[in-house]
């Protein structure tokens, strides 16, 4: 596999994924404003638009909740000052969940809270993640990333090592924007 350096220096799409077509997408889903389940695409959420795509190995785990996701919800203004107009955040966990941690980290509309569930989407990419062995008992999530997508085409790929959060934050998307 190679490095996120490697990936975000390449030209055209990279070749982790395409979101060229939804019905190649697994679907992502949410729990709207009235608490009724959502679904969407990749592909739908990119179409003529700028997005920034993070994702995170658990809701409620100790980076995600205190850098990764604030980090992105501190900087939503900034990042959509500079052109992006959806930011959303992708984890194994149930659309449930999401929201309960949406709703205890207090965020407002900033960030998408999206759910992968299965683990279809992250499985469909390749940055499945096996915490099955660790102490906590996590199952297999997704490797912690960040991309910047334009009308459903990778430009940056910030793909982690493992659990690591060294270069997938909203300062370095900023960055690469």
């Amino acid at each position: 596999m190679q490095t996120s350096a490697e990936l975000t220096r390449r030209r055209g799409p990279p070749p982790i994924f395409s979101v060229a077509t939804s019905s190649r997408t697994p679907a992502l889903s949410y729990l709207d404003a009235a608490d009724e389940l959502q679904t969407i695409t990749i592909s739908d959420l990119t179409k003529g638009k700028k997005a920034i795509i993070f994702a995170v190995p658990g809701a409620f785990t100790p980076t995600c909740s205190q850098k990764h996701l604030p980090g992105f919800v501190e900087k939503a203004g900034e990042l959509k000052a500079k052109g992006v107009d959806t930011i959303a955040c992708v984890s194994v966990n149930d659309a449930f969940v999401m929201k309960a941690w949406k709703e205890d980290l207090k965020i407002g509309d900033e960030v998408l809270m999206l759910s992968d569930g299965n683990g279809d989407f992250t499985r469909a990419i390749g940055v499945e993640l096996d915490l099955s062995d660790k102490p906590v008992g996590l199952g297999v999530r997704s490797r912690r990333y960040a991309l910047l997508a334009e009308d459903g085409v990778v430009k940056v790929l910030n793909l982690e090592e493992g659990g690591a959060f060294t270069f997938s934050s909203a300062e370095d998307m900023l960055k690469a924007l």
